[in-house]
């Protein structure tokens, strides 16, 4: 078992400082564009599939890391670059992470490579949990997947929202109903192939903020897909559905959902994102600081300025510490007893809210423009407190946690 330290080894520094590279020299130079554009980057992606960034071998060893850091320490240095471009580039891995919480070896091997494809052919995959009617409340999901025995197919009806990627993704993970009776612990996760007839785009989102990614909607119209694309089996599903329904019966226990343990594996990760775009803003706020003059003086001299980069760095610091921690637990298999992956999101997402703010203030009239990068950045943090659980749906998992106590 890895020993949890604070100092990255020469390997992790030597891929810290490649990605730096590349959000510094490729990312942030097209970022303002891009945003501009509300497209997704096809050529930033297909650079990084060039340079083995974007890839599912790059991911695998990042993932596989023992020390749990690969993830967190990537993820802040591409959202150090910027939020937007960041977005489209790791958006396939939440898919990943999808299949590899509730898939075979068979369905990892034969599913996630589809995903990233090659930097000849790049693509890119979407997980679809949320709908109109079941953000937070996933209880409340629609989508139906029904089971044909006769073709050995399952039959998708529903409507996906919030799908990052949705709808030009190769590959589709979605999260539909199978037994209504139980609640959200009647959802299943479903491969839904390239080409598969009945999928198609709704809505494509105009933002607020990480403007480069794409999300949509995906309407599912009679989607058929085999038998052997529900992740984990039928057989898996079978055993698991029969014990939710003898603990609905008695009226205690907790059986995680298939999008639930998606988004447990992925808080930290989301967590790390948000360090990277709140150390950005506060990187650019320091040296405005240094540098801005007024009444003669540079406005790094006045304490007002001085303790706002203070309180700053010192919360990005804690944040980064929180989804270390986070991250280290969670490879080494030690239980979130007191939900530290839902606290590190909480709050490294309130730091880059917070920290971004902060810095459009430093930067005066000049933040507010969109000749310097806190404007955008100050756009791009606010989805961190929205989405994989909200800042609410954090503290409620908290709360839960600590008490014991079905708090709502």
């Amino acid at each position: 078992m890895a020993e949890f330290s604070f100092e990255l080894d020469d390997d992790q520094k030597a891929v810290r400082d490649w990605i730096h590279g590349f959000a510094a020299d490729v990312m942030r130079p097209a970022a303002a564009e891009w945003d501009e554009r509300e497209e997704t980057p096809w050529p930033i992606i297909q650079e990084a599939a060039k340079i083995g960034l974007y890839s599912l071998d790059f991911y695998a060893q990042q993932y596989f890391d023992p020390t749990g850091l690969g993830i967190p320490m990537t993820m802040e240095e591409l959202f150090w670059g910027d939020a937007g471009i960041a977005l489209s580039i790791v958006g396939t891995g939440l898919a990943a992470v999808g299949v590899l919480a509730n898939g075979t070896e068979e369905q990892i091997g034969t599913w996630i490579p589809q995903m990233y494809g090659d930097a000849d052919d790049v693509k890119v995959a979407a997980f679809c949990s949320s709908e109109p009617d079941a953000g937070s409340d996933v209880g409340s999901m629609r989508t139906r997947a029904v089971y044909d025995e006769a073709k050995d197919e399952w039959v998708l009806n529903g409507t996906k929202t919030w799908a990052t990627n949705g709808g030009i993704a190769n590959v589709h993970v979605v999260v539909a109903v199978v037994d209504p009776e139980i609640g959200s612990k009647g959802h299943a996760s479903f491969i839904v192939p390239p080409g598969t007839p009945g999928l198609s785009q709704g809505q494509k989102f105009k933002k607020h903020g990480i403007r480069a990614s794409h999300t949509a909607e995906v309407v599912l119209d009679q989607v058929r897909v085999p038998g052997n694309c529900l992740l984990g089996g039928k057989e898996k599903l079978d055993e698991r559905l029969a014990r939710a329904r003898e603990k609905a019966k008695g009226g205690g226990g907790r059986l995680k959902n298939a999008a639930m343990a998606t988004f447990e594996a992925s808080r930290p990760a989301v967590g790390a994102m948000a360090v990277g775009t709140a150390r950005a803003a506060y990187e650019v706020a320091l040296d405005y600081a240094k540098t801005r003059q007024q009444f003669g003086r540079p406005i790094i001299d006045n304490q007002g300025v001085a303790f706002q980069l203070a309180d700053m760095r010192t919360r990005i610091d804690a944040a980064r510490l929180m989804v270390w921690r986070a991250s280290w637990m969670a490879v080494t298999g030690k239980p979130f007893d007191s939900a530290e992956g839902s606290m590190s999101k909480l709050f490294a997402s309130e730091t880059a809210k917070q920290v971004t703010a902060q810095a459009v203030q430093i930067l005066g009239g000049n933040g507010f423009t969109r000749e310097y990068p806190v404007e955008r950045m100050h756009r791009d943090a606010a989805i961190y407190t929205i989405f994989e659980g909200t800042s609410e749906i954090q503290r409620l998992v908290i709360a839960r946690t600590l008490s014991g106590v079905q708090i709502r």
